[in-house]
C-alpha cells in the first residue's frame, strides 16, 4: 500500500461547542452545536451544567481531528467529562491524531475539565492541545490523565508519538504552560529514574481558586509518594502525579478530585 493510499482512508472528525449561563441559581445551556464523531450529553444536575463528551468513532488514530470549545458564562458553573476512557490507537505512518480543546471562563462563572484517561497504545500517534482563557475572578479545575499501555494486559506504549500542550492565559497573561515530547520506546524512557522512574500512568492537575493556598497541605498528604503538588501563586495550585499503572492512579487521584469538587466528581468516574 503506498503512502498516498494511506493518507486517503477515511477518518474520524468532531467539532463540539457548548456554552452555559446561570439562571435562577441553575446553569444551562445557553449554546449548543455538535458535528460528526464527537457528542455531548448533559446528565441531570440540581446545580452545575454537566456534560458528557462522546467519541462515537470508539477512540482515536491517525488522521482523526477533534475539536472541543467551552465557555462558561458569568455566573455560571460548567462541568466538562467524558464517558469512558479515551483510547489512541496505532496510527499509520505519517498521520497524526490531533485533540484541541478551548476552554473559557467568564466572570464569577466556573469551570471543572476532569476527562478520563487517555490510554496510549502501541504505535500510537497523538497530538493534543488544551487552551484555556480565564477572567480575573474565575475559578478553573482541570486534570489530564494518561496511561502508557495497560500493565494488567501486558501491554507496553512501544513506538509511541505523544505530543501534549496545555497553556493557561488570565486576563491575557499565561499563568501556566506544560508541553510533554515521547517518541519511540517511550516504556524505556520512562524507567529512567529522572523521567518516570518505572511509572506507567501519570496527570496533570490545575486548580486555580482564591482557597487554592488551603487545600495544599491537603492535596500533598493524599498525592503519596509519586506526586509533587505547589503552588504558582496564593490562588494558583499545580500537581503531577506518576503512578506504575491506570489501577495505582486512580487510586491516588480520585480521591483528590473528590475533595476539590466537594464530592461532585461526575458519575461516569464511578462505573
Amino acid at each position: 500500500m503506498t503512502p498516498a493510499t494511506l493518507l486517503d482512508q477515511p477518518r474520524a472528525l468532531g467539532t463540539a461547542r457548548v456554552e452555559s449561563k446561570g439562571r435562577a441559581g441553575r446553569s444551562c445551556i445557553a449554546d449548543l452545536h455538535m458535528a460528526g464523531a464527537l457528542k455531548l450529553l448533559f446528565p441531570r444536575s440540581s446545580g452545575p451544567l454537566h456534560v458528557v463528551a462522546i467519541n462515537s468513532a470508539g477512540g482515536i488514530t491517525g488522521g482523526d481531528r477533534f475539536d472541543l470549545t467551552a465557555e462558561a458564562g458569568a455566573e455560571s458553573t460548567l462541568v466538562l467529562t467524558t464517558q469512558a476512557a479515551e483510547r489512541a490507537y496505532r496510527a499509520q505512518p505519517g498521520q497524526t491524531g490531533k485533540v484541541t480543546t478551548r476552554l473559557s471562563v467568564r466572570a464569577g462563572a466556573s469551570l471543572r475539565w476532569l476527562p478520563q484517561e487517555t490510554i496510549l497504545y502501541e504505535c500510537a500517534a497523538l497530538s493534543r492541545r488544551l487552551e484555556v482563557d480565564l477572567e480575573l475572578d474565575a475559578r478553573f479545575l482541570m486534570v489530564e490523565p494518561v496511561i502508557f499501555g495497560r500493565t494488567a494486559m501486558g501491554e507496553e506504549a512501544r513506538g509511541l508519538r505523544f505530543r501534549d500542550r496545555i497553556r493557561i492565559h488570565r486576563a491575557g497573561q499565561p499563568i501556566y504552560a506544560d508541553g510533554v515530547d515521547l517518541m519511540g520506546d517511550v516504556p524505556a524512557q520512562l524507567d529512567r529514574p529522572a523521567v518516570g522512574d518505572g511509572a506507567r500512568a501519570m496527570a496533570n492537575l490545575v486548580c486555580v481558586a482564591p482557597e487554592a493556598e488551603a487545600h495544599l497541605g491537603t492535596v500533598r498528604q493524599m498525592a503519596g509518594p509519586l506526586a509533587g503538588a505547589s503552588l504558582l501563586g496564593p490562588d494558583i495550585l499545580v500537581m503531577r502525579m506518576l503512578a506504575r499503572d491506570g489501577f495505582d492512579l486512580r487510586r491516588h487521584l480520585v480521591p483528590i478530585l473528590e475533595y476539590l469538587t466537594d464530592n461532585d466528581l461526575p458519575a461516569s468516574w464511578r462505573l
